[in-house]
C-alpha cells in the first residue's frame, strides 16, 4: 500500500491560523483567514478516501468531498470550485458558517481515530474564496432558457440556493426580499466575525452573472401582492425563514437592559453596514451581560457582546456542555475571548429596580426519572440564586415566519406556524397551493443554513420537473398560471 495513503500520520491537522483574542476582541474582522493554496493542499492530501466517504454522508447537502479533496491536493482550483457547486450553491458560506465539528470533520474516519478529522470546512471556504479571486464562476454556456418564470419570495440561504439552480436549469429566477441587502440573516443576523458580509455580496455578483434578479427593499403583501405574483409567474418559492423569537416569559422582560436576541444582532450589523458609532440601546461598555440560551445564536451574542465592551459575560443555560446545541468550535470561541459559562441553570425571572434589570433569577437543574425509560429536567428546590445583570439578551430561539397571506391562498401550516409541503402526494416542496414551493426555517423551523440550502435546491429541482410534468399546461390554465 502506497506511504502517501498514510500521510495523515506524518501531517496533522492545521487549520488556518486565527487572529490573536487580543486582536480579534476589538473588532468585527473575521478570526480565522483562508488557506494559501500550498497548505489547502497539504491539508487536503490527509483525506484517506476511505471508500465510504462518512464525511459526505453526514454532509445535509452531500457534498463529494473526497473528490473535491483530491482535486485541491492535485492543485485543479477551478474543477475543484465547480464539483463544490455541483452539490452546495453556496460553499464559501457554508465553509464559514457550519458546525463541522458535527457534521463532516465530526463523521471523519480520520477524526474516529484521534488522528484529527481533515479540515473539510476551512478547505471548502480558502478553495472557493480563491477561485472567486481568480475568476472563476459558474459555467452557463450549456442553459437552454425554458421561457418558465419563477418568484423567489426570501433572499435568504434557501432562497439563493433555490435561485441558482432554476437559473441553471433555463429557468428564469425573480428573487423579492424587503432588506436592503441579499442573504437574509447570513447578511443582517450573524455576526461579521463570523461571515464578512463582503462575501455574500461577492455571491449577489455571482447570481447576477447567472441571470438573478433581485428586488430588494420590497415586500410581498405590501409592495407587491401575492395575487400578483401567482398571476405574473409559472410558479412561486418561499423561503421566508424563522424570525419569530421564542418568548421564555420570564417575569421582568418588560424591563430596561432587556433584548431579544434577533433584534439585538440586526441592530448592531445594521449600524456596521452603515460605517455608524454604537447607539446608546448597544453601549456595553463596562457593562455586566447575561446571555441566556446555549445554541449558535447565544454564542453569536456573547461574541458580539464582549466587542460592544461588556465588563464580563456570562451565558447561562439550562442543560450541561455536552447538551449545548450550537457548533463546539462557537462555545470554543466564545471562551476564549472571555465567556463565562453557567451550566445546569434555568432562568426563572428577571430582577430589576426603578425599571431597570439588575439580576437574573436563576435554579439549579438536574435529570431525573421520567418514569417512562427516559429523562427529564427538573429544577431542584431551594437552589435560587441571583446572577448580577446590567444587561440581559434572550437568545431561547427561532420560530418558523411565514407570511401572513399563507392563509388566504390556501397554504397548510402546522400548529407550530411552518409550512406544510411535500405531503399528500405532492411534489417535494410543493405546498397545498400547486404552485407555491417552500423550503428552509419556513417550513422546517429554525435549523442551519446548510439545511436551508439542500432545501432551495431541491425546491428547485421540483419546480423544474413540475414544468416538465405532460399535464403542466392544462393544470396551469385552471389555476390562472397561463
Amino acid at each position: 500500500m502506497s506511504h502517501k495513503l498514510f500521510r495523515f500520520m506524518d501531517l496533522p491537522r492545521q487549520p488556518p491560523r486565527t487572529v490573536p483574542v487580543a486582536i480579534r476582541v476589538l473588532g468585527y474582522g473575521e478570526i480565522s483567514g483562508d488557506f494559501a493554496s500550498t497548505d489547502a493542499s497539504t491539508q487536503a492530501g490527509r483525506c484517506i478516501d476511505c471508500g465510504n466517504p462518512y464525511c459526505e454522508n453526514a454532509c445535509p447537502v452531500h457534498n463529494y468531498i473526497p473528490n473535491w479533496l483530491k482535486l485541491v491536493e492535485e492543485g485543479r482550483l477551478f474543477e475543484a470550485a465547480t464539483l463544490m457547486h455541483e452539490t452546495n450553491p453556496l460553499p464559501e458560506i457554508c465553509g464559514r458558517v457550519c458546525p463541522q465539528d458535527r457534521l463532516c470533520e465530526g463523521a471523519c474516519t480520520l477524526e474516529q481515530g484521534d488522528f484529527g478529522a481533515v479540515t473539510i470546512g476551512s478547505i471548502e471556504r480558502s478553495i472557493t474564496d480563491e477561485a472567486f479571486r481568480q475568476g472563476w464562476r459558474p459555467d452557463m454556456s450549456h442553459v437552454v432558457e425554458s421561457g418558465r418564470r419563477v418568484a423567489v419570495v426570501g433572499a435568504g440561504p434557501a432562497g439563493l440556493a433555490c435561485a441558482d439552480r432554476l437559473r441553471r436549469a433555463g429557468i428564469a429566477a425573480d428573487v423579492f426580499d424587503r432588506q436592503r441587502e441579499i442573504g437574509g440573516l447570513l447578511t443582517f443576523g450573524i455576526p461579521p466575525f463570523k461571515l464578512d458580509k463582503g462575501v455574500v455580496r461577492t455571491r449577489r455578483d455571482v447570481l447576477e452573472g447567472m441571470g438573478v434578479q433581485f428586488h430588494l427593499g420590497v415586500e410581498i403583501g405590501r409592495d407587491i401582492a401575492f395575487e400578483q405574483l401567482l398571476a405574473d409567474y409559472d410558479a412561486v418559492f418561499v423561503g421566508t425563514g424563522a424570525y419569530t423569537f421564542v418568548d421564555g416569559q420570564l417575569p421582568g422582560a418588560e424591563l430596561d437592559g432587556v433584548h431579544y436576541a434577533l433584534p439585538f444582532l440586526i441592530a448592531n450589523v445594521d449600524r456596521l453596514i452603515d460605517e455608524q458609532p454604537v447607539p446608546a440601546a448597544l453601549d456595553l461598555n463596562g457593562k455586566h451581560v447575561v446571555v441566556l440560551g446555549g445554541g449558535d445564536t447565544g454564542m453569536d451574542c456573547n461574541r458580539t457582546a464582549i466587542r460592544l465592551g461588556a465588563a464580563s459575560v456570562t451565558c447561562v443555560y439550562r442543560r450541561d456542555e455536552m447538551s449545548m446545541p450550537g457548533s463546539r468550535r462557537e462555545v470554543g470561541s466564545s471562551r476564549d475571548e472571555g465567556v463565562q459559562f453557567l451550566f445546569n441553570r434555568q432562568p426563572t425571572a428577571l430582577i430589576g429596580d426603578d425599571n431597570k434589570v439588575r439580576a437574573v433569577q436563576v435554579v439549579t437543574t438536574e435529570l431525573v426519572d421520567d418514569g417512562k425509560g427516559g429523562v427529564r429536567l427538573r429544577n431542584v428546590e431551594g437552589s435560587e440564586k441571583e446572577l448580577p445583570a446590567d444587561v440581559v439578551i434572550q437568545a431561547f430561539g427561532f420560530r418558523a415566519s411565514p407570511p401572513a397571506w399563507c392563509d388566504a391562498y390556501g397554504i397548510e401550516r402546522d400548529r407550530s406556524g411552518r409550512i406544510l409541503a411535500g405531503h399528500d402526494g405532492r411534489l417535494p416542496f410543493q405546498t397545498s397551493h400547486p404552485k407555491v414551493f417552500a423550503g428552509g426555517d419556513n417550513m422546517r423551523g429554525a435549523d442551519l443554513v446548510v439545511r436551508a440550502v439542500y432545501d432551495g435546491r431541491e425546491a428547485a429541482s421540483s419546480i423544474a420537473l413540475l414544468f416538465q410534468q405532460p399535464h403542466f399546461a392544462e393544470d396551469a390554465l385552471q389555476i390562472g398560471v397561463v
